[in-house]
């Protein structure tokens, strides 16, 4: 069969492409940003790309094409899509019908930590010896790659809730139909797509809805938000998770260092060991629970699991070291919502001390350039000695500054660069966050500073 795919160059669509041309079909592509790392992924798979949307690029006569979330109305591509008559569908159902039909799913979902509990639950699992298949929104460095299709009956997918397609404007994860479900958490996100916290829920409940009663539902027993979904009705077996003392918490961290670097993992009261990895940040310890109930429900030796953690390399842009230079360390993460800058800062603040933390963040989220979060960016930013926030002049809102004094605002990246530059001293921490490529700012300043 012959497949085309419409946004192929983003993770999720770029990691379909791959496991569709595993599969045996002949798939090809288009894009309006045809560029590395994605671009030379796909062309060694020996996929062609074509950059940039026409009708043109369906004259390799698909059998089916796959229309990227990214893809609306008015595109010229999809309009000739429409009038040819071709069939077409989404890549979430294209995976669901074509990848994950007949396989134990094991979803991860909420508004923080999907890549990050997806890597771990699909290193924990490999360590395990059961070579699951995979799709996740990141590259984990366990694996270097985004996707595959795996050798046994296990899937891990990163499920996320945004919609679907323009033609399907359910969030993408109640095509998955998991046995295993993690709920990481849930806070209003999304703006663009969302009105309100609620709306956000129902579709929580929906995917609750998909998971059969022989599955497991695995969330944190302190998130009010997801307790209110489980509330409106829900016939699968619960495991909790939690790092404080809640009677109905099966799996809880304990006696947690600084920084979250170790911790001891209990479940149902039984030390099964400590962790002591190289993450930070008490989200991450979060995920760690989470993935490690999800791998018990699939057989997995929870001290095994445990063991497994220790040697977890995260994923591409979540914490990672991007250069150490003259005694500087720059760091690039994807944090972009304020409980997620939050608590990459203090995890990062248990782990240096009292060496300065200098933190560099672009607002580029939808929700975020919408201004939803402006009230709560700078409260988020307290764990930081040094913040400075790109706000271009498009963004339409700023940043009331009284009495954060250390903050300062920039509505040239340029002008940002400098005074970042001007700022640092040897021994600071330097943490870049953005959901995008933020400039290259990261290659920018170790340059400078090699200098």
């Amino acid at each position: 069969m012959r497949v085309h795919i419409l946004g192929i160059c983003g993770t999720f669509m770029g990691g379909l492409a791959v496991m569709a041309k595993r599969l045996g079909h002949t798939v090809t592509g288009s894009d309006s940003g045809v560029y590395p790392p994605m671009s030379t992924q796909l062309q060694a798979e020996g996929i062609e790309l074509m950059s940039g949307y026409s009708a043109d690029n369906l004259s390799v006569k698909p059998d089916i094409v796959v229309i990227g979330n990214a893809l609306s109305r008015g595109n010229e591509e999809v309009e000739a899509v429409l009038n040819q008559g071709l069939p077409y569908t989404s890549g979430a159902q294209w995976l669901a019908d074509n990848v994950l039909q007949n396989r134990w799913v094991l979803a991860v979902a909420g508004t923080h930590g999907k890549t990050t509990t997806s890597a771990m639950l699909a290193w924990i699992l490999e360590c395990a010896g059961l070579k699951p298949g995979f799709l996740i929104g990141g590259v984990p460095l366990n694996f270097d790659i985004s996707a595959r299709l795996g050798e046994s009956d296990y899937f891990v997918i990163e499920a996320d809730e945004y919609d679907t397609a323009f033609f399907d404007k359910r969030s993408k994860f109640v095509h998955y139909r998991p046995k295993t479900c993690v709920l990481n958490n849930l806070e209003f996100d999304h703006a663009d797509i969302f009105d309100d916290l609620d709306a956000i829920k129902r579709q929580f409940h929906h995917l609750v809805r998909t998971v059969p009663n022989n599955g497991l539902l695995i969330s944190p027993a302190a998130d009010q938000n997801l307790n209110d979904v489980l509330a409106q009705g829900c016939w699968t077996r619960q495991e909790k998770i939690g790092m404080g003392h809640l009677p109905e918490t099966a799996w809880r961290a304990a006696n947690v260092a600084a920084g979250e670097t170790e911790f001891d993992v209990y479940y149902q009261s039984q030390l099964l060991g400590r962790v002591s990895w190289t993450l930070t940040g008490e989200h991450n310890v979060s995920n760690a629970l989470a993935a490690l109930a999800a791998a018990n429900h699939v057989g997995v030796d929870p001290v095994l699991a445990v063991q497994a953690l220790a040697d977890f390399l995260n994923v591409k842009r979540r914490m990672e070291v991007r250069a150490m230079v003259n005694g500087i360390t720059l760091y690039d993460d994807f944090a972009h919502h304020p409980t997620a800058i939050a608590s990459t800062l203090k995890g990062l603040r248990g782990k240096v001390g009292q060496q300065r933390i200098i933190a560099v963040l672009e607002p580029r989220s939808n929700t975020m350039m919408m201004g939803v979060h402006k009230d709560t960016l700078l409260p988020s930013l307290q764990a930081a000695d040094q913040a400075f926030i790109y706000l271009p002049e498009k963004m339409g809102w700023q940043i009331d500054l009284e009495g954060h004094a250390h903050v300062q605002c920039f509505n040239k990246l340029q002008s940002l660069i400098e005074a970042l530059v001007m700022d640092v001293k040897p021994n600071d921490h330097i943490l870049f966050m953005s959901n995008g490529s933020f400039g290259e700012i990261h290659l920018t300043v170790e340059d400078l500073l090699a200098k």
